[in-house]
């Protein structure tokens, strides 16, 4: 008895001075950097080796998105594996998947040229949005990601205790969020300026925190912290000699402002602190594509200072952050689903593609595709979604945001094609959208094309229902085009050809992959001679007939596809019951099947036209001619009553894929072609022709700007100069 008792005296102390020098609290504060805050996974995989707990997370810009999903239940595992497994190319961007986007919206693809939009609000005033970005898939990407903290309002009460920085654009205040909806404050702390737009929260504009405090240690001290773990993954600056461009003293000059404040930051340190600086020197704030090496080196960094890091190892096991991983945490049972819209189109229209059902789990991998199409419908500047738990059950909360910059679009076009032999086709055009005309979605498009193949159309498409399934569209037409007869596949006579008119289309969508339509037209129009003997006569003529369209669309590239197909199919009826001066079919079938292996693609496909009994040449004629359109010939340079083109087509894609949003491919391929065009009458056939092309292509913001040689055994060959669409 009594050795026990000396024995307790003996450890008293012990037991004394362990009861009054508890765990220091750390507190991890990570920094801003873009791509270079991948580094964090890194320093969270040694951290969690190393059996060091974490008590709060202070974090800014994509040190918040890190610091805010490990916060949130994430280990750094599964943050590696999200990290390595993104589509950052797709994720930094606003643009669907085009598989996503409604089959309307496709063919504006495939009308001209130019893929930006100008876009005009309702005043008739330009559009300009608030930055490069709108933040739409990454908003998404956030939302699936935090599912699970919807009904978390304080941050404290996540699995760790988490800050995120953000900077109010208006008045340069610093905004911490203490609380919040978790995707929306971590999507403003990294708001970087001009690139993504500001994110509005209780009214104010707010922007990337680094502008104001890109390293937020005073943010972790304010939590109650003891210990800090500082991650410094910042930009550094860049030398005088590399200062050759605007883009480089733009970036510097953001640079400086976030050193700025971050070496304040920095001289608040203490002693007992302990600073990671990942070596970080040969990494863009864009590398992405680098991610690994990133995680790697913010890894390496931390377990150097293991021997620092030890005095603040946990006795006890860390805590077990599980809520991310929980069964039923990402996918609650969805018992209703609430509409907040602020857009031109009526509720019912958007949730008309909302496919998730009621009393059933939430089904994120379909939701996220329902979204890609609500945006792509092109009414809305943001379109997300939330769930909210309440008493009686989950509530699925879509927002949709209308454009603030409008909703009416002109699209520029241009197309050229010069054989480098004195022959050459130019067109320019224009295309003007009214969209949400009224809540069913209504739209007014216009376009006009001027230059070889003139043209004017205009049309109104009307849904009949929520969701534009049903449709109907009354049109007006005009065009003014060359034809050419020839003999020997030589021209001997050259006639211009204007054709007006108007007509009714009846319709359904097909998903987001086709589209029907059964309509009757009525037209008028003359041919006149402008080369060739004196003895062809000029004349005029009318058209009446019945219209049955189909056209189906899964391509993921309308320019250089890599995957999917492209059915179009146009059977018209002439008919003397509808004012035609001939009876008489038409029917033209084109189509197109993308492969791709690596950076390999091929195209196969064709087109074949077909007019059935006897009318005149001029008016029915198909044509042919062109880059993968029987190369070697002249552009439209064949046209008769009847065609037919089959071909292969071969790129590879020289340059690496680019993780970001803006991402300019070269290609190099070539063409195998065999075709044929001949009239009723056998008074010109062609045969079959024999062709082929290599080409150097590359995809230009502004469209497809293609180089190509082509030759066939018709003895013709070219050398052509296209900016625009080929396929």
């Amino acid at each position: 008895m009594r050795r026990l008792f000396c024995l307790f005296l003996l450890l008293l102390p012990l037991a004394l001075h362990a009861a009054e020098s508890p765990r220091p609290k750390v507190g991890l504060v990570l920094s801003g950097g873009a791509a270079r805050g991948l580094a964090h996974i890194g320093v969270l995989k040694a951290l969690e080796e190393q059996g060091i707990q974490v008590d709060a997370i202070a974090g800014t810009s994509m040190g918040a998105v890190i610091g805010g999903l490990y916060a949130a239940g994430y280990k750094a595992e599964e943050l590696e594996k999200l990290a390595l497994g993104i589509d950052w190319q797709q994720a930094l961007s606003d643009a669907p998947r085009r598989a996503d986007i409604p089959f309307r919206r496709k063919q504006d693809d495939r009308d001209f040229l130019v893929k930006q939009k100008i876009s005009f609000r309702d005043d008739g005033s330009l559009g300009l949005p608030l930055g490069v970005i709108q933040g739409q898939n990454l908003n998404l990407l956030l939302e699936s990601l935090l599912v699970h903290t919807s009904d978390i309002r304080n941050f404290d009460r996540l699995g760790i205790p988490f800050r995120a920085v953000a900077t109010d654009i208006a008045t340069g205040d610093k905004v911490v969020f203490r609380s919040g909806h978790l995707p929306q404050a971590i999507r403003a702390s990294m708001s970087i300026p001009a690139v993504f737009a500001p994110t509005e929260v209780d009214g104010r504009l707010l922007v990337d925190g680094g502008m104001v405090d890109n390293i937020p240690i005073d943010v972790a001290r304010e939590m109650g912290v003891d210990r800090v773990i500082a991650v410094d993954i910042g930009t550094p600056l860049q030398a005088r000699r590399d200062l050759k461009t605007v883009f480089n003293v733009l970036n510097q000059s953001i640079t400086l402002m976030t050193r700025s404040n971050s070496e304040a930051q920095l001289a608040t340190l203490r002693s007992d602190d302990i600073l990671i600086q990942p070596p970080l020197a040969g990494y863009a704030a864009t590398d992405f594509g680098r991610t690994r090496e990133m995680i790697d080196a913010g890894y390496r960094a931390t377990q150097i200072l293991a021997p620092r890091l030890a005095e603040l190892r946990a006795d006890e096991p860390p805590l077990e952050l599980s809520a991310a991983r929980a069964p039923g945490a990402r996918t609650p049972v969805i018992d209703r689903i609430r509409i907040e819209n602020t857009s031109k189109v009526s509720d019912a229209t958007i949730r008309h593609y909302i496919r998730q059902r009621l009393g059933e789990p939430l089904d994120l991998e379909r939701l996220q595709d329902d979204m890609g199409t609500l945006y792509g419908l092109d009414y809305f500047e943001q379109v997300h979604y939330r769930v909210v738990h309440e008493r009686d059950g989950n509530a699925l909360v879509i927002n949709a945001h209308g454009k603030r910059a409008g909703t009416d679009y002109l699209r520029l076009g241009l197309n050229l094609s010069d054989d480098m032999r004195g022959e050459s086709v130019f067109n320019i055009g224009a295309s003007y959208r009214v969209n949400g005309i009224n809540r069913l979605g209504a739209e007014w498009l216009t376009r006009l094309q001027l230059g070889d193949h003139q043209e004017l159309y205009s049309e109104f498409y009307q849904p009949l229902d929520a969701g534009s399934r049903y449709f109907v569209a009354p049109y007006l037409f005009g065009e003014a085009r060359n034809v050419e007869l020839l003999v020997d596949n030589e021209p001997f006579a050259k006639y211009r050809l204007e054709r007006y008119g108007y007509g009714l289309n009846l319709g359904r969508q097909i998903t987001n992959s086709g589209e029907i339509r059964f309509g009757l037209g009525q037209g008028w129009g003359e041919a006149e001679v402008s080369l060739g003997p004196t003895e062809l006569p000029s004349f005029s003529f009318s058209e009446g007939f019945y219209e049955l369209k189909y056209s189906f669309d899964t391509l993921d590239n309308v320019n250089f596809p890599h995957s999917g197909e492209s059915i179009a199919l146009d059977l018209r009826s002439y008919e003397h019951s509808l004012g035609s001066d001939s009876d008489y079919r038409q029917w033209e079938l084109s189509l197109d099947k993308a492969f791709s292996h690596g950076p390999n693609s091929w195209v196969f496909g064709g087109r074949y036209g077909r007019t059935v009994d006897d009318v005149e040449v001029v008016t029915s004629s198909f044509e042919l001619g062109g880059p993968l359109q029987l190369s070697g010939f002249r552009q439209d340079v064949l046209a008769a009553q009847n065609v037919s083109l089959g071909r292969v087509i071969y790129y590879r894609r020289l340059t690496p894929r680019s993780f970001l949003p803006f991402d300019f491919p070269v290609y190099v391929g070539g063409s195998l072609e065999r075709g044929r065009a001949w009239n009723n009458d056998n008074a010109y056939d062609s045969g079959y022709i024999n062709a082929g092309s290599l080409f150097f292509a590359f995809d230009t913001p502004l469209g497809p700007l293609n180089f190509s040689y082509g030759r066939n055994d018709d003895n013709e060959q070219a050398l052509y100069l296209n900016l625009g669409q080929i396929f």
